[in-house]
């Protein structure tokens, strides 16, 4: 059995987070100890190795909330999880796309420039006003 802290080394997360996929219930409530101490055994490692690679894939929280319902059901089909993976790899090269213009947008508005003085500061007068932008590059809500 693992505390916490062993935990969240073994996992390379940080405390709060384990204690916040516990609350949220991403990870189920640990065994304590007769001191109260939160104790975590091989599956919780598990699943928590689960997340945090998720999460590093970029999978929000919800799709693995039910990643996570559909591996505790092993015998089921896996096509709700290939859709789930389909939908991230679309939001994926949906923000690549943002930053492909992003970064067309950043690398015109620096050749535009005069090197002049601020007053004729083609990056500042860029940001100033949207509509000197070529690409659609705005952050999603």
């Amino acid at each position: 059995m693992l505390t916490i802290g062993k935990l969240a080394e073994a996992a390379g997360v940080k405390v709060p987070t384990i204690r916040y996929y516990e609350q949220i219930g991403l990870l189920p409530p640990p065994e304590r100890s007769a001191g109260n101490q939160r104790l975590y055994g091989h599956r919780a490692e598990e699943r928590l190795a689960f997340i945090r690679h998720a999460r590093d894939l970029g999978f929000p929280l919800e799709a693995i909330r039910d990643l996570l319902s559909l591996s505790d059901r092993p015998e089921q089909s896996c096509e709700a999880a290939d859709a789930i993976a389909r939908a991230q790899l679309s939001a994926v090269q949906a923000r690549i796309g943002r930053l492909r213009a992003l970064e067309a947008e950043l690398e015109r508005m620096i050749g535009q420039c005069a090197h002049g003085t601020i007053a004729d500061c083609r990056v500042i007068e860029v940001l100033g006003d949207h509509a000197h932008c070529v690409h659609e590059h705005r952050k999603e809500p």
